[in-house]
């Protein structure tokens, strides 16, 4: 079983979700405004991505943060309290396995490759 984690207005989990669905491939949907997000789970993805990895920081959310707070980010802890209060700075789509693998973003040939190897 999959698991799609991200923003429902997102383009990018927008065409995520569109692959699925033309493939038959059922994976819920969490969003992260919607369904919310609790740290042990924004932690576990750091734990295996990176904060670094994680962190959208070509998106509208962090441009409109001051230079403060975005200079702010140090470590995993502020960069996690950050995206916890703004999940729009968390990049998207995630694609979570059963067996915990975890991909970052879209691609259809990424995607068919990760299901191929986590069904």
């Amino acid at each position: 079983m999959l698991k799609i984690y991200g923003i429902k207005n997102c383009d990018t989990v927008k065409k995520a979700r569109r692959f699925l669905q033309e493939q038959q491939i059922e994976a819920p949907f969490h969003d992260y405004r919607v369904d919310g997000l609790d740290s042990a789970l924004l932690n576990r993805f750091i734990a295996q991505l990176g904060y670094q990895a994680l962190l959208n920081t070509r998106g509208t959310t962090w441009r409109t943060l001051d230079e403060a707070t975005r200079g702010s980010i140090k470590d995993e802890q502020s960069a996690a309290k950050l995206m916890l209060t703004h999940p729009a700075l968390i990049k998207r789509p995630l694609l979570l396995a059963d067996n915990g693998a975890m991909l970052l973003g879209f691609d259809a040939r990424s995607y068919t490759t990760f299901i191929q190897e986590n069904r």
